[in-house]
């Protein structure tokens, strides 16, 4: 089998990337390593590469493009072997982007003022998209599970069904920033609550093919008769093949009363059109690169047991927490001893690190930070020094 360089470091600046682009628009500096937006700094697979560069140096015409068979068997295929979920054709339509899904489903099932619920701390994105869109966001908070870990507080979820009568909820599987994989048992009572309350779910599964650590992803629309109902997945292979760029975003709506007038609005109003490189990418991704994908994740998990033992014995005050997917780890900086915002202040200017700030996710990410490990060692290596000399200067 190829074996994969992930050690390799690429510089990313000069090429519009909004990882190092952005960072003295959104840390005041832009000598900072960046270890924040939930890309990866690791380059694609080569047959990925190769492949894209064939086709547009070979054929000289980019013009409208229609998703093709062998485009959706690669989906089909992909989440049947990887995951057990069963779905056709008539289920599926092309996104450009997960955001910009949510953003139709919210725009086509709900009206302004309706109620979206959330699960804070959760990617902060869902609920810019919600209230940006003039929805109101309630939050379902994540309740603490042991000192560091959560869990999902089922009796407030039910009240809010109950009392405010949300129209749409927003499952993260697996979630974000914390990387939680829900179990089946847990996704199945939110799915009946749905159900009985009239709640469609949006599940967010685009970290679904980066499970650490001997867990698996459940897609929520496979784990009973009410998911199928009222569930609509969004799942991409951006995330685990680092082609978020690309913009190949999928839905599968398993229930066609649910799916049949919204794929029709998306589809009249051409929400669905594709483009080149991101079907061809999927459909490659999907078909050839899984040897690939399974010797990343197991550089994640290194990268991971790497920051935990860091943490563990040069960082007092700081606890990171091991996802059980993605290449994001939750840390837990209350030990610390700052406030939220002077926390924020100490990674970006003492310490010369720019990572996602634990607030923007809800009110439990304070004194939390966000850390993307899905790059080089090296890079972690001196990112990890710079924030241990920060600590052993806040103590002195």
């Amino acid at each position: 089998m190829e074996q994969y360089n992930f050690d390799e470091v690429i510089d990313r600046h000069n090429t519009h990337c909004k990882k190092v682009d952005l960072l003295k628009e959104r840390f005041g500096s832009d000598d900072l390593i960046p270890l924040w937006i939930a890309d990866m700094d690791f380059p694609v697979c080569p047959i990925l590469r190769d492949t894209l560069a064939k086709r547009f140096a070979e054929h000289p015409i980019y013009g409208y493009t229609v998703p093709y068979e062998e485009y959706w068997q690669s989906i089909i295929d992909w989440q049947r072997r990887r995951n057990g979920f069963e779905f056709c054709r008539d289920d599926m339509t092309f996104m450009p982007g997960g955001m910009p899904a949510l953003g139709m489903v919210l725009n086509f099932f709900t009206h302004p003022g309706d109620r979206v619920v959330l699960q804070e701390p959760v990617y902060y994105d869902f609920k810019e998209v919600v209230e940006g869109n003039n929805r109101l966001a309630i939050s379902n908070d994540l309740l603490p599970d042991g000192e560091h870990f959560y869990r999902m507080d089922f009796d407030a979820l039910e009240r809010i069904f109950e009392v405010r009568r949300p129209k749409i909820m927003i499952v993260c599987n697996p979630q974000n920033p914390i990387g939680i994989v829900w179990k089946k048992e847990d996704l199945a009572r939110v799915a009946a609550l749905a159900r009985r309350y009239g709640v469609i779910l949006f599940s967010d599964e685009v970290f679904s093919d980066l499970p650490l650590f001997g867990h698996k992803h459940t897609p929520l629309a496979t784990v009973s008769d009410d998911a199928a109902a009222v569930t609509i997945t969004c799942g991409s292979p951006g995330k685990a093949f680092n082609l978020t760029g690309l913009k190949s975003t999928w839905l599968v709506i398993k229930n066609p009363e649910l799916r049949r007038e919204f794929y029709r609005w998306v589809e009249v109003n051409e929400l669905c059109n594709a483009n080149i490189p991101a079907l061809l990418a999927t459909e490659v991704a999907y078909n050839c690169c899984e040897p690939w994908l399974e010797q990343c994740k197991k550089y994640i998990e290194e990268n991971v047991l790497f920051v935990e033992r860091f943490c563990n014995e040069n960082l007092p005050g700081i606890v990171a927490i091991r996802p059980q997917a993605s290449f994001l780890m939750w840390l837990d900086c209350r030990g610390l001893g700052l406030h939220h915002r002077e926390l924020v202040r100490f990674f970006a200017e003492d310490a010369g690190l720019a990572l996602n700030n634990g607030a923007i996710y809800g009110a439990p990410g304070y004194c939390h930070m966000r850390l993307n490990v899905g790059t080089p060692r090296a890079n972690l290596v001196k990112a990890l020094n710079r924030l241990r000399q920060a600590v052993e200067n806040l103590h002195r």
